[in-house]
């Protein structure tokens, strides 16, 4: 089931920590104009790398948060509800996990 099909809660999971998680683009936006400023200036090979894996590492990360804060508030509140309901968005989530986890 893609996510187009399952009725989405009317507040986000992430809504308590979204200034947070704003905070961290910010830094991660940071991050990659570091990355392209490395790039113009002919950086080494192996130092551009470490820090695509810090950026990499960094958005996981906040994958990880983001779908924390959706299985504990959206996912929740779907099992209060109906079966069928509870178990679309556990489909959702698990998706996303497999996603996250190709990434």
């Amino acid at each position: 089931m893609t996510t187009d099909t399952v009725a989405k809660p009317e507040t986000p999971g992430y809504l308590a920590h979204k200034d947070d998680h704003l905070k961290r683009l910010r830094r991660i936006e940071g991050q990659v104009r570091g990355l392209q400023r490395m790039i113009e200036g002919d950086e080494y090979c192996i130092d551009v790398l470490t820090q695509v894996s810090a950026v990499v590492s960094a958005l996981r990360s906040l994958g990880v948060q983001l779908l924390d804060e959706h299985v504990r508030h959206c996912v929740l509140e779907a099992a209060s509800g109906s079966e069928a309901r509870a178990e679309e968005m556990v489909t959702e989530a698990t998706g996303s996990i497999a996603r996250l986890l190709r990434s």
